[in-house]
C-alpha cells in the first residue's frame, strides 16, 4: 500500500477555521505590539506594519508551500513584531505535517529572529549590567518553551487528524467489503435458486412436449378423454409458468454444474421437523394451512422454516422452537418462528443467511423479518399462494 503523505490528511479550512486562526495571530501580533511600541519613528513603525500585513498575507498559503512561507514569515517576524502571530500560524501548521527535518530548521529559524528581535531591533532591551544579562536569559528560556509549545501542539494536530482520516478510511472500506460481501450472498443464494429449480423445469416441460407429442398422434380418444388429456397438459403449463417465475431475472454462473437432487417443499416439512427433533431439538410445528400450497412456493416455506431452525441451533441451542404456518390461497401463507434468547453458543454467524434467505422470499414476492422483542427472536414471512 503506498503510504499517504501529510497533504492526504489535512481537512479543508472552514470560512470561520480561517477566521479564528487570523483573529489568534492578530492578537498574538497586538500583544507583542503594545509591550514593544515606544518611541518608534515613523519609518520605523511603517516596517513593522508593512512586514506585518505581508506576511499575513503570504500565510493564507502556508498549506500549499509550507517551507518557503513559513520561512519568509519567520525572517519578516525578525523585523516586525506584527509578523510574530503569522510566523506563529505558520510554524504550528508546518508541524502538523511532522517531519522532523522541516520543523528542526524553521524552528532554529524562529528562535534566531526572536533573539535577533529583542536584540536589535527591541530598543527597550538593556544593553548591559545585570538586567541585560537576566532580561537575556528570561527572552531565551521564553523562546525556547513557546517554540517547543507550538510545535508540539501543531504535531499533535497532525497526529489527530492522521488517526480520524485512518479511522474515516477504514470505516469506508468495511463499509464496502460489508456491502460487497451482502451482493456475493444475493448472487450466490440467486445461483442456488436457479440450480434447485434447473431440473424441475427441465422435467416439467419435457413432460408436457412428450404428452402434447403423444396426443398428436392419437386419434382412439373420445372427446372427453381429450378434454382430460388438454387439461393434464394445463396444469403441467401453469406449475411450470409458478416454477419459472420463481426464477425469473436470476443468473446462472457459467461453467457450473446443476445440482440434480430432489429438492424439498413442503410435504418435506413434517420429515424436517422430525429430523430436527430427533437430534435432540426442542421443536414445535403448527400447520394451520388450508390446503397444499404450489411446490414453488412450498420450496420457499421450506427453507425458512429450515434457516430458522439453523440459526436457533446456532445461537440458542437448547432453547424452544416453536414454528406455526397459517394461510389459504386467498390470503397468502405466513411463516412464524419464535425461540428464546440467552443461551450460550460458541458458533459464530456472519447474518450472510438471512441476507439470502431474504433475496428468495422478495424472488418469491413475499417478504421476510426478523426482530427481537424482549428475550425472543422472531423470524416472520409472507409468500404469496401463487396462480
Amino acid at each position: 500500500m503506498q503510504q499517504r503523505s501529510p497533504d492526504d490528511y489535512q481537512p479543508r479550512l472552514s470560512l470561520w477555521g480561517h477566521v479564528w486562526r487570523y483573529l489568534a495571530a492578530l492578537g498574538i501580533s497586538a500583544l507583542g505590539l503594545t509591550s514593544s511600541v515606544g518611541g518608534w519613528p515613523d519609518w520605523r513603525f511603517g516596517l513593522d506594519l508593512g512586514l506585518g500585513l505581508i506576511s499575513l498575507v503570504l500565510v493564507f498559503w502556508r498549506r500549499r508551500w509550507p517551507v518557503t512561507i513559513t520561512t519568509i514569515v519567520t525572517i519578516a517576524s525578525a523585523f516586525s513584531i506584527l509578523a510574530a502571530g503569522a510566523s506563529a500560524l505558520a510554524l504550528v501548521s508546518l508541524a502538523t505535517r511532522r517531519r522532523w527535518r522541516e520543523i528542526i530548521p524553521v524552528s532554529l529559524l524562529s528562535f534566531a529572529a526572536g533573539m535577533f528581535w529583542f536584540g536589535v531591533m527591541d530598543s527597550s532591551t538593556p544593553s548591559i549590567g545585570p538586567s541585560a544579562f537576566a532580561m537575556w536569559g528570561l527572552n531565551i528560556g521564553l523562546s525556547v518553551v513557546i517554540i517547543a509549545a507550538m510545535v508540539a501542539w501543531g504535531m499533535y494536530i497532525g497526529s489527530r487528524r492522521e488517526l480520524i482520516a485512518a479511522l474515516r478510511l477504514r470505516a469506508e472500506t468495511a463499509e464496502a467489503e460489508q456491502a460487497l460481501r451482502v451482493a456475493q450472498a444475493r448472487e450466490t443464494e440467486r445461483r442456488r435458486i436457479a440450480r434447485e429449480m434447473h431440473d424441475v423445469l427441465a422435467h416439467r416441460i419435457s413432460h408436457i412436449a412428450m404428452q402434447a407429442g403423444a396426443l398428436a398422434y392419437r386419434e382412439d380418444l373420445s372427446g372427453d378423454q381429450l378434454r382430460t388429456e388438454v387439461s393434464t397438459i394445463r396444469d403441467g403449463a401453469h406449475r411450470a409458468l409458478e416454477d419459472l417465475r420463481t426464477v425469473l431475472g436470476v443468473l446462472r454462473g457459467n461453467g457450473e454444474d446443476p445440482e440434480t437432487a430432489p429438492q424439498p417443499t413442503y410435504a418435506d416439512l413434517g420429515r424436517l421437523v422430525e429430523e430436527t427433533r430427533a437430534g435432540g431439538m426442542n421443536i414445535t410445528m403448527e400447520d394451520d394451512v388450508d390446503g397444499s400450497p404450489p411446490e414453488a412456493v412450498g420450496r420457499s416455506i421450506y427453507r425458512v422454516v429450515q434457516e430458522g431452525i439453523t440459526n436457533a441451533r446456532k445461537h440458542a441451542p437448547g432453547a424452544a422452537l416453536k414454528v406455526s404456518l397459517r394461510g389459504s390461497e386467498e390470503h397468502g401463507i405466513d411463516v412464524l418462528l419464535r425461540n428464546r434468547l440467552g443461551f450460550d453458543s460458541n458458533t459464530p454467524g456472519s447474518g450472510l443467511g438471512l441476507i439470502g434467505l431474504t433475496e428468495r422470499v422478495d424472488l418469491a414476492g413475499g417478504r421476510l423479518t426478523h426482530r427481537t422483542e424482549k428475550d425472543v427472536f422472531i423470524l416472520e414471512a409472507w409468500l404469496p399462494w401463487g396462480q
